[in-house]
């Protein structure tokens, strides 16, 4: 089980160089794919914002899949972690709105 710890490490890690991306961008930055990103007041700031969102999501995420070293191949303690990563998804994609929302023109 340690190569699927690896491979969700390095999604985490995907997580955080997006979340660096976009604090070090000049221009707005979106969260949904295919998206053009708002317009906003202080740029800066939001990206800021944005780019916590990403890191705290990355950790959030790799504590997540720390259960992942432990576990036997089809084991039915995966269905937790399945419902914990679908969660968490929602709840990122119901922060950034709130982000939007706040930076919005």
């Amino acid at each position: 089980m340690i190569i699927g710890f690896i491979v969700w490490s390095i999604v985490t890690v995907i997580f955080l160089g997006i979340g660096i991306s976009c604090r070090k961008s000049n221009e707005a930055v979106g969260l949904f794919t295919g998206c053009k990103p708002p317009a906003v007041k202080d740029v800066k700031r939001y990206n800021s914002t944005v780019s916590k969102l990403w890191f705290i999501s990355a950790g959030t995420y790799e504590v997540i899949g720390v259960p992942l070293l432990f576990l036997e191949q089809n084991s039915l303690l995966f269905v937790p972690i399945i419902f914990a990563v679908a969660i968490g998804l929602i709840i990122m994609m119901v922060v950034y709105l709130q982000i939007e929302a706040k930076y919005k023109k």
